[in-house]
């Protein structure tokens, strides 16, 4: 049975730790990573809440990536995708070499909040024994077996994201007509109207990505034939 497990790591030990001592009020969430071999990590992350004229330039010349490339822009951030550079290898590969897999990841300043799933304790042990032999600081914060279907990390939400959609549920700010109003939603949870606003655009825009937007091969049906 699978296992998840909860870490706080240094910076500079996973990705980004130039560039997030340089601009520390900037928070990046990690999207995805492809690897196309264990020699070669391709990382996908969203920047946002910071200076992101600075922090672009600091990307462009931190060490932990090569071939930065940006996606998009939208109110809610920024959208990037890099290859790690061996100057990286730390977390990064450490996950790799026990198999496991990264549901989330939010660097902010001198730290990334990592969610991790093992295929079981055995892996949990491989993953532990590689940082130790290479020397990897980490913190475990929290290590359990899920009870049910992943709910967040399955479609892309952030901690930070999944709370917020659902705490908004369960005070009634999807009712119709509307139980609480975003100033004073804003308000409960000590932030501002407009941050809480690119919240929900971003977390609802990840939604749709992860669960609505199909590839053309997965909108086909066995015999070729568009559903």
């Amino acid at each position: 049975m699978s296992v998840i497990g909860e870490f706080t790591v240094p910076s500079d030990s996973f990705l980004l730790g130039e560039s997030l001592a340089e601009v520390p009020e900037m928070i990046v969430e990690l999207q995805r990573i492809v690897a196309h071999s264990s020699e070669e990590l391709v990382p996908f992350f969203w920047v946002q809440h910071g200076d992101e004229e600075q922090f672009d330039e600091t990307l462009r010349s931190d060490s932990t990536l090569e071939d930065l490339t940006l996606l998009d822009e939208f109110d809610r951030g920024i959208s990037y995708r890099a290859r790690w550079t061996k100057n990286a290898r730390s977390i990064a590969y450490a996950y790799i070499e026990a198999g496991a897999t990264i549901l989330e990841a939010t660097g902010q300043n001198d730290s990334w909040t990592l969610r991790m799933r093992f295929d079981d304790e055995r892996s949990v042990s491989d993953f532990h024994r590689f940082c130790r032999d290479e020397g990897i600081p980490f913190t475990l914060n929290q290590l359990y077996r899920p009870s049910q279907p992943m709910a967040g990390g399955q479609y892309g939400l952030t901690p930070t994201q999944r709370e917020t959609l659902v705490t908004a549920f369960q005070r009634g700010y999807y009712d119709i007509p509307r139980s609480i109003s975003m100033t004073d939603f804003a308000t409960e949870l000590g932030t501002t109207q407009q941050t809480l606003s690119k919240r929900f655009r971003q977390a609802h825009a990840t939604l749709i990505e992860n669960t609505l937007i199909v590839s053309d091969e997965e909108s086909m049906t066995p015999d070729g034939v568009d559903s």
